[in-house]
């Protein structure tokens, strides 16, 4: 078995790279970002890493010049704030590149990390289900992801689509160490109660995920897939123990959320003239202040999903790796 995964140099693309470059079966292994970071290469006989960006045709084509079976497309460029040219490009337009050279070179299965974001429409959401997507997306990550998707879904391959909820794990250089750093500049703060319960995804989950839909049943294919923990946490009681765990005084202070809508709302506005991303968005504020939790009773059901690390393990294994990346450092 021959894979193609890209965005392999990034958080789920390399953890994914790693599990697979151990497997007996895999032969080889393309694998494919913008720019190598020491502290997750993967050193493999089987991997060969060809640099260089997805929007481009011939890099793309360049791509297939090997034997390709499966396609784990792991790439995107995810940020709350952004131009819809840049989001186009990353999302969209490297979409189609890879898409056009699966069907040329008859790639047997396409896997498609998408988000849940896809859901947000700036209200709480509950145990929300695969097909609870609102008529107009709320940022333009959200809306050029979801674009991604319904070109897939247009496209005549085998295709399977995951939806994984806030990864967490070791290498991790996003989520929270943005709050992280956020904490330490004295710009985190609780937005509205602090009691908004939502699911996390522990990384090596949505790798598990991902092998169970190359190996399903084609009945299983063609659709979308929540993947979460399946144990819903309140966000900042977890954001609190986090900073505890590193050694930091966790208690933080409290924002309205009706206030910091009001600051979001007034930081977009500034950052149109200023083409600088906010400190604060909309998006952002409905990341930290609501509820969001995903229903995955049919990765459950159709896949046999289930989670093989829980968030206590997930967050363990992110201390540990985190505190050692700093110290090497």
């Amino acid at each position: 078995m021959n894979i193609l995964i890209t965005g392999a140099t990034g958080f789920l693309g390399a953890r994914t790279l790693e599990h697979f470059a151990s497997i007996e079966s895999v032969n080889q292994i393309i694998a494919t970002g913008r720019n190598k970071k020491k502290h997750n290469l993967i050193n493999n006989d089987k991997v060969e890493y060809i640099l260089g960006d997805l929007d481009s045709t011939n890099f793309v084509q360049d791509l297939f010049k090997k034997p390709i079976d499966i396609v784990i497309n792991c790439a995107s460029l995810s940020s709350p704030w952004g131009s819809y040219e840049d989001f186009y490009s990353a999302n969209i337009q490297s979409q189609e590149n890879l898409i056009k050279q699966s069907q040329l070179n008859n790639v047997t299965r396409f896997i498609y990390i998408s988000s849940p974001s896809v859901y947000c429409d700036g209200n709480s959401k509950l145990n929300c289900n695969e097909l609870e997507i609102p008529k107009k997306r709320i940022n333009n990550y959200s809306e050029t992801k979801w674009q991604a998707e319904k070109l897939l879904k247009m496209s005549k391959l085998n295709y399977a689509i995951i939806r994984p909820r806030a990864l967490i794990g070791r290498w991790d250089t996003v989520i929270m160490p943005r709050l992280i750093r956020a904490y330490y500049e004295r710009k985190l703060f609780i937005i509205g109660s602090g009691k908004n319960k939502v699911d996390l995804t522990s990384v090596s989950n949505v790798v598990n995920a991902i092998e169970l839909l190359i190996h399903t049943d084609e009945k299983n294919l063609f659709q979308a897939y929540n993947i979460t923990n399946d144990e819903p946490i309140l966000l900042w009681e977890y954001i609190e123990l986090v900073l505890l765990k590193l050694g930091y005084n966790p208690k933080l202070k409290k924002i309205p959320k009706r206030i910091a809508y009001i600051l979001g709302w007034f930081m977009e506005k500034k950052a149109v003239f200023s083409k600088n991303e906010p400190p604060l968005t909309k998006y952002s504020i409905g990341t930290l202040a609501n509820d969001f939790t995903l229903n995955i009773d049919k990765a459950k059901q159709n896949i046999g999903y289930k989670p093989i690390q829980n968030t206590k393990e997930g967050l363990q294994e992110f201390i540990e790796w985190h505190k050692k990346n700093n110290y090497e450092s």
